[in-house]
């Protein structure tokens, strides 16, 4: 994990040349209309950052589940002591939603058998409580042995007897239990190994399904999320756009992200044929997430199903009434009353009390998968008809459309969004691009959000026809802050700006660029160049924007500003310097309007210290390439606070001093920790092998 460093430094060395002169006038500009200023991701299951990632669940293929797309398999497992492992069809499945299962039988001679699950490329083991569960069907008198276990030594971390259940065989029969190791793992290359005596199983088989061991949870929230990733995102965000993305698109209008088959007991979710190369499990559904918007205490725009799917598959209208009945049918389930149809079932869930929902976006990209049919489609009947469905129940409901003011497909089939919708851009830009895009909003008539955005190609690359930058690099997250400013400057018109894709486990992944980076050592998990400026934004929020002037005009600093209602009124400025001439610091006088000599503002600043734009953290080095310098410095006589910022830095200056070296004000705590080495690459780590 990447540390965070404060420097609490003396004043400021302004240089010699002339500052940039900026005046924030104290009333005009305008309110941002939805509250803070609202920073957050997109989260869909890419890169492994839901079954493998976030979703804390430790073992790999537990549930045997999957589709036309993938086929099932015993991946994941290992036998021990010669045990034959096969997949069964057995005419009494665990369930209708989980007809497979594994059927582990003896070798001639009997004695301990069983299997090992090497988990998402490892498992990580410390001396904390694990909540295990497995299935069995067949006869069996005895007891089983769970063990937490080195997949590179004969060592045995923690290990418990579950007495068996299985009495006559002629039923499905759960077997619950918790195991404590005794010590530390020194790596994650381990396994869960489930064992039984064969003496005991008068067939000389068992038949096994729901395989499943949790650690601990974030909030200790059962079926939850894996601590440590979950902490990187808590206490900054304030916002979750899900489920996706092109996730919720699925690969065709048989496989799109059906919400009712991600409800209910685990035994009852047949998983999804998900988009991105792998079978998901659906243990992460909609009900779970809405309990991490929860634990989170933020909002959420809950996308829905528009009838498009990405292998361009349009639902044509005579059918679309299914998918507005079922998105209507999503809505009452997360927000409608206790007695409602769906919002009993959610309340048989757990949760009686309706979330709030006040955003609800209809499809994902649909200029992008369909193309010129998909999008006109769209346009014609697909929108209108569920804008229409939705506001005549929820006339509260904010509507968001899948595309922006600046989306186009070919020429003369331009379709911006429909007033009052509210819009959704996604930049995925070199940096200068990003730069280029700082003034975009300003005369924007349609309301956005920025529902993904992220520099993902290097200045002057080829962009998608070429390769991701590896990781997040500092110049690219200086572009993303100049642009981020450029939407907070419009917040009357921007509801929020989201980091996409956000998780990546270093073992199997498709898109690089992510904010966070992790893998099944959780010494491994990276908070990236970006993670410190969105964290930085999302430290200082601002409810109203104050007009800004400055006779040098914008670049290479880059600037807007507030204030905070919901910190006394505390004021905000927020600049990024970019590419400034000759690399030079940049000399910076700000004026408050009505703020007096001897006045203290907080001075938070990112850097690279090197000033090398090209700087990354990489987990495998565990170095933080950020610097972060907090200060307290004081308003001179003309009440004007002045300092310099290096070229390629973002800085807020704030007014509340209390926020000096915090973390974001929603979440009350500090971000940041050892920086740690890694032990491999992408792919299976070093190593990494079955037992034999």
């Amino acid at each position: 994990m990447v540390a965070i460093k404060y420097a609490f430094a003396a004043a400021a060395c302004v240089a010699s040349t002339a500052a940039i002169e900026v005046s924030v006038s104290s009333s005009g500009g305008n309110a941002t209309g939805y509250g803070q200023t609202r920073y957050g991701f997109l989260h869909e299951d890419i890169n492994n950052s839901g079954d493998g990632g976030i979703y804390a669940e430790l073992v790999r293929n537990r549930a045997f589940q999957y589709s036309r797309k993938y086929p099932v398999s015993t991946d994941g497992y290992y036998s021990i002591n010669g045990a034959k492992l096969s997949i069964q069809m057995l005419d009494e499945p665990l369930s209708e939603a989980l007809p497979a299962s594994m059927r582990v039988k003896a070798p001639k001679g009997g004695g301990v058998v069983g299997f090992e699950n090497e988990g998402y490329w490892g498992m990580d083991v410390k001396q904390q409580p694990y909540s295990g569960t497995f299935w069995v069907k067949g006869e069996y008198h005895g007891h089983f042995t769970a063990s937490l276990q080195s997949n590179l030594t004969d060592a045995v971390f923690g290990s418990t007897k579950v007495k068996s259940k299985c009495k006559t065989g002629d039923e499905w029969v759960e077997h619950t239990y918790e195991l404590v190791p005794t010590k530390d793992a020194p790596n994650s290359n381990n396994t869960l190994a489930i064992t039984f005596d064969a003496a005991g199983a008068p067939s000389g088989h068992l038949d096994f399904n729901f395989i499943s061991l949790f650690p601990p949870t974030f909030k200790d929230r059962k079926n939850g999320l894996r601590v440590d990733v979950a902490e990187t995102l808590y206490g900054w965000s304030s916002v979750i756009r899900f489920p996706g993305g092109n996730m919720l698109e699925g690969n065709t209008n048989r496989s799109y992200w059906n919400w009712k088959d991600s409800i209910g007991p685990l035994i009852e979710r047949p998983g999804f044929a998900g988009v991105w190369g792998y079978q998901q499990t659906h243990g992460l559904g909609l009900l779970e997430y809405l309990e991490w918007a929860e634990d989170f205490e933020v909002e959420f725009v809950l996308a829905v199903y528009a009838g498009l799917s990405l292998n361009g598959d349009i639902t044509p209208e005579d059918k679309l009434q299914r998918f507005i009945d079922e998105a209507l049918e999503e809505i009452e389930f997360v927000r409608g009353p206790a007695d409602s149809t769906w919002g009993s079932r959610r309340a048989e869930l757990g949760h009686p009390e309706p979330f709030t929902l006040e955003y609800v976006e209809v499809g994902n990209e649909d200029w992008l998968a369909g193309g010129d049919k998909g999008w006109n489609a769209y346009f014609r009947y697909r929108f209108p008809l569920f804008q229409q469905a939705i506001n005549e129940v929820y006339p509260d409901i904010e509507i968001l459309y899948s595309g922006s003011a600046y989306d186009t497909s070919s020429p003369g089939n331009y379709h911006p969004p429909q007033n009052p919708a509210i819009g959704d851009y996604h930049p995925y830009r070199e940096p200068d691009d990003l730069v280029d895009e700082f003034d975009l909003f300003d005369n924007q008539t349609v309301r956005h959000i920025v529902g993904e955005v992220a520099a993902t190609f290097v200045n002057n690359g080829t962009g998608f026809d070429g390769d991701l930058h590896p990781f997040p690099w500092w110049i690219g997250t200086v572009g993303e802050a100049v642009s981020m400013i450029g939407y907070e400057r419009n917040a009357d018109r921007v509801l929020g700006t989201f980091y996409a894709p956000v998780l990546r486990n270093m073992n199997r992944w498709q898109w690089s660029i992510t904010l966070v980076q992790f893998a099944a050592d959780p010494a491994l998990t990276t908070r990236s160049t970006s993670w410190y400026v969105w964290d930085l934004f999302a430290l200082h929020p601002i409810t109203h924007v104050l007009p800004v002037e400055s006779p040098a005009g914008y670049g290479p600093l880059y600037y807007g500003a507030g204030t905070d209602e919901e910190r006394d009124g505390a004021m905000v400025w927020k600049g990024a310097v970019y590419n400034s001439t000759n690399k030079a610091d940049v000399p910076i006088s700000v004026a408050f309007d009505g703020v007096k000599a001897g006045t203290k503002a907080v001075l938070d600043m990112r850097t690279q210290a090197e000033g090398n734009p090209w700087a990354y953290n990489d987990p495998f080095t565990g170095v933080n390439v950020v610097s972060t310098t907090t200060e307290v410095i004081t308003a001179n006589a003309d009440g004007v606070f002045e300092f310099s910022m290096p070229n390629l830095s973002v800085a807020v200056l704030d007014t509340d001093v209390s926020s000096a070296g915090s973390s974001s004000p929603s979440g009350g705590k500090k971000h940041g920790g050892p920086g740690h080495k890694g032990h491999g690459r992408p792919g299976k780590p070093p190593g990494f092998r079955p037992k034999l």
